[in-house]
């Protein structure tokens, strides 16, 4: 483990990493840039050690220190100590998972690179929300997906909120932004894969009729919440699939469908 530091001061400036980590707008803005993600909770930190990720501070209340050294102790970055009330005027939030890591970022994997080495794709149009997109992350790789493809417009996975909710799952599963938009559908059909178009329209064929062989390469491509896939994306997919649905509900929230989907489509393990 690195030095462990005491701090009283919320305005400290080794603390910057952790300021107003409420304020998605603003973190947003900051975290990529300056190459850095927060990482939530002892299990997320020891998830992203492990990973390969490189921490470049920690921040927890002195009571945390001895359940997080585990995590922390193939790290030499500084861990800073202070006190309940320090941490919430700092982050914005009761910090009760106990521990925070500002984490240094990867370089992401070059798109067709991505595509080279799958066969079964999450492909994401334009999704937002953060705890939706951690949830997807999760069920992907959980349920026999091996990459994940984000659209321009797509919610960073590496989120505070996405890799919470993740459970440290956006670690491991690798990921590339798509450089244009819907073109790169047919990149993804270049490489060999068949793109289905998920949508709860009732003219869609069944998921559960869909065959998909362990050695075929298959995206499962996804809208923003409540839209939907835009009519260009879904127009440019080889097929359109949708989740039967019982007692009057006409579709589901996209993290649940796309784990319905993962399941049907995924490589089994």
């Amino acid at each position: 483990m690195g030095p462990v530091v005491e701090i009283d001061d919320p305005a400290d400036p080794r603390l910057a990493d952790y300021r107003s980590l409420t304020d998605v707008a603003l973190r947003t803005k900051f975290e990529p840039p300056h190459g850095l993600f927060i990482a939530e909770g002892a299990l997320v930190i020891e998830r992203a050690i492990e990973a390969g990720y490189v921490l470049r501070s920690a921040v927890m209340t002195p009571q945390w220190l001895d359940r997080t050294a585990p995590a922390l102790e193939t790290s030499d970055a500084p861990v800073y100590l202070g006190s309940d009330e320090v941490l919430h005027a700092l982050t914005g939030f009761h910090v009760h998972r106990g521990a925070l890591a500002s984490v240094h970022r990867r370089q992401l994997p070059g798109f067709e690179d991505l595509l080279a080495r799958c066969r079964r794709l999450v492909v994401v149009e334009d999704l937002v929300n953060h705890t939706n997109l951690g949830a997807i992350f999760r069920a992907a790789a959980a349920l026999g997906m091996d990459g994940a493809v984000l659209s321009p417009q797509s919610a960073d996975p590496l989120y505070r909120r996405s890799v919470r909710v993740s459970m440290g799952a956006v670690f491991g599963l690798p990921y590339a932004r798509a450089p244009r938009w819907p073109e790169a559908i047919g990149v993804i059909q270049a490489h060999g894969f068949r793109a289905l178009a998920l949508t709860p329209a009732a003219d869609a064929v069944s998921l559960a009729a869909v065959a998909a062989g362990p050695t075929e390469r298959v995206a499962v491509v996804l809208g923003t919440e409540g839209a939907g896939l835009s009519d260009r994306a879904a127009a440019a997919c080889d097929e359109r699939v949708r989740i039967p649905m019982m007692a009057g509900i006409d579709s589901l929230n996209v993290a649940a469908a796309a784990a319905v989907a993962f399941w049907e489509l995924g490589l089994r393990a």
